[in-house]
């Protein structure tokens, strides 16, 4: 029990390290830009403490329950032999995890608005989430025939900039945007647990070369369903009846306010948290006691992680939306009134960077990278370069934005890029790095990389929220791909000359 204490102490310390980076870009802009002292700061310090202890509770139960669950899973279907079960798992899983997701249900709703009911919220969640269970499968059944990634991955991105020149361009940024929202805080572990389990358990098969990758998928197929999905829905529909929003488009007027703290509210709170959690433990334990049926090992240590993950998720949510949204979003507000674009761009870039290091699912994934590849490549150096291409992209993204630029333009010339450095970067490093494409736009990103997008569009005249307003997103999810390939490759030419200078 001491120990437990003492390594739980040792989490939120680290929680505490994560969110250093987020205090000071806010303290920054709030007194040297804004001038101007937040209202709320007593609720804002308290939230950001909040999601220290949400973090710390949710890291520690990845490691108790969602981790070993995945991998155990993985390798009894393994040694049961059954494709069949085996993909439909991986269809499942993706499926149930995306339908439910917080943030694509956000994004959905908002495109439906922004498109005056054209886009439908519920077809546009089914389209992305059958994409999604189709990925995850496809990336499984890639494990399984022992195929390299680059392959499929960029067979994939040919796909998405093919049928970029027939999709409406109200679509585009919309469909690059719902690559960057589909892989949620708990999807991602559990989908890398269950790669990496499944690469163990084959023989011939490299944790660290075949074990990641399913993320990427998860993050690559949606653009490519929503871009067909949209010119279907704009052939058959009126296109003229979407309106040019000339007011302002309230993001999230919700989490703006001061946030009330009833009982009631704070119990469905966590209700929610539970129901969006509770499709992957319904097909989790279905799949264990129906299909493998085999009981859990160790239930009760799995149990104890799972109620800490939905414990530390509330938590950080909270958090959140009590500390690190309304700063955040009023920051953006106030930047899109002055007359000075290049605070845009260094916001987006100082957000994007310090978002990224306290993301929860970069954090998983990175913990997992380090470990499979015993220390070969390091979770704090994976996490800046991850953080540095999300910075990058989004201030890219918000120059595009401002100059009215296509988003098809960028995003081409970002996948041709990621293509050409896939020829050079150490295979190690390959399904990594299209991994953290998808697992840097989650909990902590998408809102603020929404509302930062949504308010340009509405403020900067002539630009259009629906066409231009979604899109950031995509250069969030695409510049860690070229970020970490590099970082690759520079790390395997370092090591090369000091082999030549040890002969």
């Amino acid at each position: 029990m001491k120990e437990s204490i003492k390594i739980f102490f040792q989490d939120i310390k680290s929680s505490f390290k994560d969110l250093l980076p987020i205090i000071i870009v806010v303290a920054f802009f709030q007194i040297f830009i804004i001038q101007a002292m937040p209202e709320n700061l007593t609720s804002i310090v308290i939230g950001l403490t909040i999601v220290a202890i949400g973090l710390a509770l949710f890291i520690r139960g990845l490691e108790l329950g969602i981790f070993p669950i995945g991998e155990n899973l993985a390798i009894d279907f393994a040694k049961k032999g059954s494709v069949f079960w085996l993909l439909l798992f991986a269809f499942t899983i993706g499926f149930s995890t995306t339908v439910a997701e917080p943030a694509l249900i956000a994004i959905a709703d908002k495109a439906s608005v922004i498109s005056g009911g054209l886009v439908d919220a519920f077809w546009l969640r089914m389209t992305v989430a059958f994409s999604v269970g189709f990925a995850i499968s496809l990336g499984t059944l890639r494990i399984l025939l022992g195929h390299p990634i680059q392959y499929y991955i960029i067979t994939g991105y040919i796909l998405v900039v093919l049928v970029t020149f027939f999709a409406p361009k109200e679509i585009i940024g919309l469909a690059y945007d719902s690559g960057g929202v589909t892989t949620s805080t708990v999807t991602v572990p559990l989908v890398a647990a269950l790669g990496i389990g499944l690469a163990s358990s084959i023989k011939g098969r490299n944790p660290v070369i075949d074990g990641f990758g399913l993320i990427a998928f998860a993050s690559l197929t949606p653009m490519i369903f929503v871009q067909v999905y949209g010119i279907v829905v704009y052939s058959i529909g009126d296109a003229s009846a979407v309106p040019l929003l000339a007011s302002r488009v309230e993001t999230t007027q919700a989490v703006v306010e001061l946030r009330s703290f009833s009982v009631v509210d704070m119990f469905l709170e966590l209700l929610g948290v539970i129901k969006d959690i509770a499709p992957i433990l319904i097909v989790i334990f279905f799949f264990q006691y129906a299909i493998i049926k085999k009981s859990v090992p160790h239930l009760p240590k799995i149990v104890v992680g799972i109620g800490m993950v939905i414990l530390g998720l509330y938590a950080f949510i909270v958090g959140l939306e009590m500390g690190l949204f309304p700063i955040g979003e009023s920051i953006a507000n106030d930047l899109t009134s002055q007359d000075n674009n290049l605070l845009i761009y260094l916001f987006g870039f100082m957000i994007g960077f310090s978002t990224t290091m306290a993301e929860p699912a970069l954090l998983a994934i990175a913990i997992k990278v380090q470990d499979i590849s015993e220390g070969m490549i390091q979770q704090n150096m994976l996490r800046i370069v991850v953080a540095l291409g999300v910075a990058i992209g989004i201030s890219l993204g918000a120059y595009r934005l401002v100059s009215g630029d296509p988003i098809h333009y960028y995003i081409i010339a970002g996948y041709s890029l990621v293509i050409v450095l896939t020829y050079f970067a150490p295979k190690h490093i390959i399904p990594i790095a299209y991994d953290t494409g998808g697992v840097t736009t989650s909990t902590v990103t998408v809102p603020l990389v929404a509302a930062l997008g949504i308010g340009l569009a509405t403020n900067i005249d002539g630009r259009n929220p629906l066409i231009d307003g979604f899109g950031l997103i995509a250069f969030a999810s695409l510049f860690p791909m070229i970020t970490v390939m590099g970082y690759g490759i520079h790390a395997e030419y370092k090591k090369k000359q000091l082999e030549k200078v040890g002969r």
